[in-house]
């Protein structure tokens, strides 16, 4: 009867939300009793999903109607579902209901009655709005027919391709393919070649293939490239006057031994008084690369340069990016820069933003200007050695005010002349690196105080901040229990700077010890990702108040927005449109997180492609990752990742403990826990999918290796395991 009375007051109530007060309230049932068994039957209700926990406590209904719109997401498991408009709940599709709708198509469902106890289920009625896309994978091309092998995870089936259709594609080509039609009682769609990439496994080819599979560019138009190609330096009497002339002052680059887009460079002069005068000098690209121009269009679209394993695609056409604008040595460049005077002890006395012309005077790479520091001499050596000095006084300052100090491990890969591994070896930061982190961080971080700060009674002007939230509460106080169960303290109230000094005391005393891998790990995932906005919150990471990304306009679109928002504002000219200045930020946020999945992808196939080498080969590790489905270890030798899948944890039986990052074994109670050193063997590297697997031989356990997982678990079927040189397992958890 109550609860009868209780479903009556969800049916009548509408969208508003509601907790078991307010129930008990409206049907008349409020002893201490009657509360109890209404909260325990709403928390039951919202375990089904019959209704929606919004908070802890409080309740909505499903603000659904017979039918509902939403996006389509498609799994290559089957398991395909709707994200509703209304209330943004995931509703089930099962294929046979899914009108072959693609992940990403916005669709009209119809939602089934509600089963208690089972998952909501739709059905696909319509196909509202179909999302333009396509699917990589390699050709079969038979006497009849071809199709495409795809190598996505949000298609289940291969991709049917007329022979008329394949443009020249061949058995074995890498290949985009866009789905044309998918016949209502077909199990496989048909589709058109787009683009034939090359042969599969060939590097090139691969490496292309990991752009197109994010939506990246993977080669530059052709007129574009003609219209950059079509710009001159322009470096005449006229521009240098009407600029601050800084050619005579001592200036120099210190970039990767293998970059040749220069974007930034730095001088300095000591002053009559005992100061310096340090110059952040940024290539001028807005002087050449006018707004709306082809070459700006496609500057925007892809709003940042991407870095894979063995080459740069670039924002910008060559001749911009590692000709007219990069500040190579020994030519007059011109430039965008802040100017600082600071005192021997790096306080910053006064700073001006100014348009410039300067000359390099030489190019560092950061091992020559690391080894100036080092040994105190070579090229440059007093101005390299005050530029270090006073750096690190800034560096010093940053920390003390709050900024955290992730200092992570970088892979790079030495490559054969195809671009096969060969070897791995660690980008570390040293202090050259961080000279030139400390200024630009200086620079970005003046930029934005200089259009953010407005006196009081004025309004801000529109502008690109570079915006770094709070971390996650809940992962904060996460990490502060597992910290603390190794002895040390991460506080989780307090102001920024207390909590971050905290975890910056962490990262320091972790160093070279068996946890380091696991606490530093655990305290990246519980910090927010950084993004572009005109809504300044600040940036929590670096304990700045205003941010933003001035000093690499080469490549990084926001940057050469921030230019011209600077030339306009100093000039004295009315704030740009807010809200098209938003949507520009979230596309340059959104094509920044495409562009490092795509260079993860990259280090991930190397790795795969470079272990692929060492089959059956032993090595030490740190488990990097403990998941439902297995663990993943980081080996200490080349910091390359693969899983161990939990089939393969052959001596016992393991359940996920999510909370403490661990599998933990029913019998004989082993624990595997992020962090823990383990020796491996590599059992498996699918260069395909991406995918390399371990299995666990440490020291605890010889029994264990991939002879050993041939045996059965007690009552399990035997079955196979693959060997160096066998033929790969079909299937993965």
């Amino acid at each position: 009867m109550l609860q009868a009375e209780v479903d009556q007051y969800i049916a009548r109530h509408g969208s508003s939300t509601f907790n078991y007060k307010q129930v008990c309230h409206a049907i008349g049932h409020e002893s201490p009793a009657s509360q109890r068994t209404v909260a325990l039957y709403l928390a039951e209700l919202a375990f089904d999903g019959v209704i929606i926990e919004t908070a802890p406590g409080l309740y909505k209904a499903p603000t659904r109607t017979v039918k509902a719109q939403g996006v389509f997401v498609r799994r290559s498991n089957g398991k395909n579902s709707v994200i509703t408009d209304n209330d943004g709940e995931e509703i089930f599709i099962a294929e046979r209901n899914s009108m072959h709708a693609l992940n990403g198509d916005r669709v009209e469902i119809t939602i089934a009655a509600r089963v208690k106890g089972r998952e909501a289920e739709a059905e696909v009625t319509d196909i509202i709005e179909k999302k333009e896309q396509t699917f990589i994978g390699t050709l079969k091309v038979d006497k009849y027919f071809a199709y495409l092998l795809t190598d996505s995870k949000f298609l289940a089936t291969d991709i049917f391709i007329p022979r008329a259709k394949l443009h020249g594609g061949k058995t074995g080509d890498k290949a985009i393919v866009r789905i044309t039609h998918w016949p209502e009682d077909a199990k496989n769609p048909q589709g058109e070649v787009v683009d034939i990439l090359g042969v599969a496994g060939e590097n090139t080819t691969e490496q292309h293939a990991i752009l197109a599979e994010f939506g990246l560019p993977y080669r530059y138009p052709e007129a574009v490239e003609k219209a950059a190609d079509a710009i001159g330096a322009g470096i005449t009497d006229e521009v240098v006057a009407a600029r601050e002339d800084l050619r005579d002052v001592t200036t120099f680059t210190i970039d990767p031994r293998d970059a040749k887009d220069f974007d930034d460079a730095l001088s300095i002069r000591k002053l009559p008084g005992g100061n310096y005068e340090v110059g952040v000098h940024i290539a001028d690209v807005t002087h050449y690369v006018k707004p709306g121009s082809i070459i700006d269009r496609e500057a925007e679209k892809r709003a940042t340069s991407v870095y894979l394993v063995d080459r740069v695609v670039p924002m910008l056409p060559e001749h911009l990016s590692n000709g007219i604008c990069s500040l190579r040595p020994d030519e007059d460049k011109l430039t965008f820069s802040a100017i600082f005077e600071m005192t021997p002890e790096a306080k910053v006395v006064k700073s001006r933003i100014c348009r410039t012309v300067t000359r390099s005077n030489r190019r560092f790479t950061y091992e020559e200007a690391q080894d100036v520091i080092e040994t105190g001499k070579g090229d440059f050596a007093d101005e390299i050695l005050t530029l270090d000095k006073l750096a690190k006084q800034l560096r010093k300052a940053r920390y003390d005010n709050g900024s955290v100090d992730f200092d992570r491990v970088e892979v790079r890969f030495d490559t054969d002349e195809n671009g096969h591994p060969t070897s791995v070896f660690f980008k570390e930061s040293k202090d050259a690196n961080k000279l030139i982190e400390e200024f630009m961080l200086l620079a970005n971080r003046t930029v934005a105080a200089a259009i953010g700060v407005v006196p009081k009674r004025k309004k801000p002007k529109a502008f690109v901040y570079r915006v770094h939230d709070s971390p996650d509460a809940e992962r904060l106080e996460n990490l502060a229990e597992l910290a603390r169960a190794f002895g040390f303290k991460i506080k989780t109230k307090g102001t920024p700077a207390d909590i971050n000094r905290s975890i910056n005391k962490m990262l320091v005393d972790v160093k070279g010890r068996g946890e380091e891998n696991f606490l530093s790990t655990l305290a990246i995932r519980s910090m927010a990702k950084a993004i572009y906005t005109t809504t300044n919150i600040g940036h929590y990471g670096l304990g700045f108040e205003y941010y933003t990304h001035f000093t690499s306009p080469i490549r990084r679109y926001p940057d050469m927005m921030v230019h011209r928002l600077l030339e306009r504002y100093l000039a004295g000219g009315r704030s740009v449109n807010l809200e098209k200045l938003e949507e520009e930020c979230k596309h340059s946020s959104d094509m920044e997180q495409l562009a490092a999945n795509a260079e993860r992808a990259s280090i991930k196939y190397k790795q795969v492609e470079y272990m692929g080498d060492h089959l059956g080969e032993v090595y030490k590790g740190i488990i990097s990752g403990v998941t439902e489905w297995g663990l993943y270890v980081e080996l200490d030798d080349n910091k390359c990742e693969g899983l161990v899948p939990m089939r393969d944890l052959a001596d016992d039986y393991y359940d996920f403990d999510a909370k403490n990052y661990c599998l933990i074994g029913r019998k004989y109670n082993n624990r595997y826990r992020l962090g823990d050193p383990v020796q491996v063997q590599v059992a498996r590297a699918d260069l395909q999918k991406k995918q390399l697997d371990f299995v666990i031989v440490d020291e605890k356990h010889p029994a264990r290796s991939l002879d050993a997982l041939a045996a059965p678990k007690p009552g399990a079927r035997p079955r196979t395991v693959e060997k160096p040189g066998k033929k790969k397992r079909k299937g993965r958890r």
